[in-house]
C-alpha cells in the first residue's frame, strides 16, 4: 500500500502561489536552488526545513 502524507495548509499555500506564478514545483526548485525534496517536505509537513521554509515564504510572499 502506497501511503502519502496529506498536504498541510502551508503546502496548499505554496501550491496556490506556484499556480498564480504559472510555475511548476520542479521549475521553482531549479530556478531558486531549492532541493525538490525540501519543497516536498514543506508541502507535506514531513520535516521542518526552517531555512528553506523562510526562503520559500519570502519568494512566494506567504505570511507565516
Amino acid at each position: 500500500m502506497n501511503h502519502r502524507n496529506p498536504v498541510t495548509p502551508f503546502g496548499w499555500e505554496i501550491k496556490q502561489k506556484l499556480i498564480e506564478k504559472r510555475m511548476d514545483q520542479k521549475t521553482f526548485c531549479t530556478t531558486y536552488q531549492i532541493p525538490a525534496s525540501r519543497l516536498s517536505n514543506l508541502i507535506h509537513g514531513t520535516r521542518k526545513a526552517k531555512r528553506y521554509r523562510k526562503k520559500v515564504s519570502e519568494l512566494l510572499g506567504i505570511e507565516e
